[in-house]
């Protein structure tokens, strides 16, 4: 039988590993493809809830139509499947890259609108309360975020189709983020930290006019500042309470864990 001369043995690895690395390698099919027949797939992984299949599509039509239209629809559309398909990170990035790329592009304000979007579903707990969970502190920065770049497409684009919309989710996330610290205010109460209460109760009040959670923070005042024996507060917060919601409830039936009437499904 032969013997192979060690000398060469090194070498003999080194083709068996180019080998098998060759035979691993998936060919790209979509080689010798047009943009359009790019684009027109990529759209059929879309309808078809196939994002992640879209997604590489997307990609290759973005680096092949470089410079034109198409390439920046390509960005969006790739901002949309990442987003449906879960990867809310990289739709951000995404769209982080094309505000930066093209300010000037008639598209701007669907890229704000999908920002908006991506954060706001994006609640991070926001409504963690609707369950009943005790807690006390949430990061609350992706619904910040979210107000943020629908606050910007509507002061840009008061024209644009996607503006009203926008509005309407703007009083959406302030009267959640009122009710979240109303919540975390009644929380610190029920459990006798009265301070604690106060504070979070004072933060619905300043930062958020005229949302339906400031009856409720109002009454927590009242009741927090009666615990501590705090008195002249307490009248103080009292009088504001009655001339602002004279037909309060709180003062007779006291807190109760119900459904603000403002809230409902997105």
């Amino acid at each position: 039988m032969p013997r192979v001369s060690l000398a060469i043995v090194p070498a003999l690895l080194a083709a068996s590993a180019l080998l098998a690395g060759c035979s691993t390698v998936t060919e790209d099919k979509t080689i010798g493809w047009s943009t359009e027949r790019l684009y027109a797939e990529a759209r059929d992984e879309i309808s078809s809830g196939a994002y992640d299949k879209a997604v590489p599509l997307l990609e290759k039509l973005e680096g092949r139509a470089a410079g034109t239209p198409l390439a920046q629809q390509a960005q969006l559309d790739k901002a949309h499947a990442q987003y449906k398909g879960g990867d809310k990170a990289q739709a951000l990035a995404t769209l982080d890259r094309f505000l930066k790329l093209h300010p000037a592009s008639p598209a701007v304000d669907y890229a704000l609108y999908l920002k908006g979007l991506v954060n706001f579903n994006d609640d991070l707990g926001l409504f963690s309360w609707v369950a009943n969970q005790d807690l006390s502190e949430r990061d609350q920065k992706a619904a910040k975020d979210s107000f943020e770049a629908f606050r910007e497409l509507s002061t840009r684009f008061p024209e644009s189709k996607y503006a009203q919309d926008a509005r309407q989710r703007m009083t959406y996330i302030v009267n959640a983020l009122a009710q979240y610290e109303v919540h975390v205010a009644r929380y610190y109460l029920q459990r006798g930290a009265y301070v604690a209460a106060i504070n979070r109760a004072q933060v619905a009040l300043s930062d958020y006019q005229s949302v339906p959670a400031q009856e409720e923070a109002l009454f927590i005042l009242v009741q927090s500042y009666d615990a501590l024996g705090m008195t002249q507060l307490r009248d103080d917060a009292r009088r504001v309470l009655d001339a602002t919601y004279p037909q309060s409830n709180y003062l007779t039936q006291g807190i109760q864990q119900r459904a603000s009437s403002w809230w409902k499904p997105w």
